[in-house]
């Protein structure tokens, strides 16, 4: 499909956020983890694992999460503050993909460490990032440090958690970043998160949104890489300055819905 203008290509990936910006699209996604919950440390946590775990087959995926939480007793924020080395022998049991009983055992510890001395995970975030920034670039960074800053961090495990430091385009962080940060009123988006502005949001980039962005010229560099990423999401901008990370529903949906 080609389109003759700025105005008329901006026209049709409005339409296609307004189609798949719905609830409709939460039952087969991964956020359809922490919609399960409503605690907000608990949406948190499994909307983090469920975006970290985002590789593969969405209904695997799914299915992954659910089994994993279960092992929680659905409740994974009083389990990682008050579970028992006991409780742990459940976990190791549990893999997907590469993510193995190292790295779940890890993000446990993480996560009990850091929610006995914060409210929300959204200060982890806000750590490296200033009002002005025009993305969290910077907390990504820092957020990345502080991940893998206890003492018997895995070395393993810090593949999982990308970093723009390693150049990565960090698809699965801006994932959550989306879920928490974006506010409105269709119901996919948390925007449990109120600090972290959403025009400092960037587009998570996996095949399908790459290659439908590459279709539609938004997108030059040829390597998948956070330059890429901050490509992207400065076009998008051109398109709406404040909520550039919503037009992941339609380059996403056409992706994959409609293999565009």
């Amino acid at each position: 499909m080609a389109f003759e203008s700025f105005d008329n290509l901006k026209d049709f990936l409005d339409s296609k956020v307004e189609e798949y910006n719905q609830p409709g699209f939460i039952p087969n996604d991964p956020i359809s983890i922490p919609h399960q919950y409503t605690k907000p440390q608990d949406i948190e946590i499994t909307g983090f694992w469920a975006s970290i775990l985002a590789w593969g087959q969405r209904v695997t995926i799914i299915n992954k999460c659910n089994e994993l939480f279960a092992l929680m007793d659905n409740s994974p924020h009083d389990f990682v503050l008050n579970h028992s080395e006991n409780d742990l022998k459940a976990l190791l049991k549990f893999k997907h993909r590469t993510f193995n009983d190292t790295d779940t055992l890890y993000f446990v510890e993480f996560f009990k460490n850091y929610y006995q001395q914060h409210d929300s995970l959204e200060d982890a975030f806000l750590k490296g990032i200033q009002s002005t920034d025009v993305s969290v670039e910077q907390g990504l960074v820092k957020f990345h440090e502080d991940f893998f800053s206890l003492p018997n961090a895995p070395h393993r495990t810090k593949k999982h958690i990308a970093t723009p430091a390693r150049k990565s385009a960090c698809k699965r962080i801006n994932m959550f970043l989306r879920w928490m940060v974006r506010q409105d009123d269709k119901g996919v988006d948390f925007g449990l998160w109120k600090r972290i502005q959403s025009s400092q949001l960037v587009c998570p980039c996996d095949v399908h949104v790459e290659r439908v962005a590459r279709r539609f010229h938004l997108i030059t560099r040829k390597q998948t890489d956070w330059q890429m990423a901050m490509e992207l999401t400065s076009n998008l901008k051109k398109f709406d300055p404040i909520d550039p990370v919503k037009f992941d529903f339609a380059l996403f949906g056409l992706g994959v819905e409609e293999k565009y």
